[in-house]
């Protein structure tokens, strides 16, 4: 009898341990704006502090540092990039020195944390786009399939007949 009583926090405790965490911890005074939102109004954003993520689509080492283009996704309660939810716009994350490409492929996702340093007008294609600039403070690269490491609930009814 007692055992019944216990189910219920059991199956609690059982599902909570199944709860992807975050793999950045968020900084007070986060902001909730978007790359397009920062894209449009640079200013009012200017030194806030976010949490994005995205696919990377390009990588240029500079004298002073290294710049990855991403195409931003939203995220889910994991901070895993949702490509299945439509982008974001684009950003351009700030890292100090040289990375190799072999660690940041065109195609691998990312999550990271950082500051808006501002933005930069470039090109995509023949249109003129503002990216915001993010000095990064922690970037977390993701595995090739982790969209296919979600943990995924089915329950179904059937009846038998042999």
């Amino acid at each position: 009898m007692k055992s019944a009583r216990l189910f219920p926090f059991s199956l609690c405790a059982a599902l909570a341990g199944c709860t992807a965490a975050p793999v950045i911890v968020a900084p007070a005074g986060l902001s909730p704006a978007l790359p397009y939102e920062v894209a449009a109004e640079p200013g009012r954003h200017n030194g806030a502090e976010v949490i994005w993520g995205g696919m990377i689509l390009a990588l240029e080492n500079r004298e002073n540092g290294t710049e990855v283009t991403i195409l931003a996704y939203p995220l889910d309660r994991a901070q895993r990039p949702l490509p299945e939810a439509g982008s974001l716009g684009r950003f351009i994350i700030l890292l100090p020195g040289y990375v190799e490409r072999h660690d940041y492929p065109d195609g691998l996702f990312v999550s990271l944390s950082g500051r808006i340093a501002g933005t930069r007008t470039g090109q995509v294609g023949e249109h003129a786009y503002v990216f915001p600039l993010v000095e990064a403070a922690h970037v977390h690269r993701w595995p090739s399939g982790y969209q296919f490491d979600r943990v995924q609930w089915h329950i179904g009814v059937g009846v038998g007949i042999r």
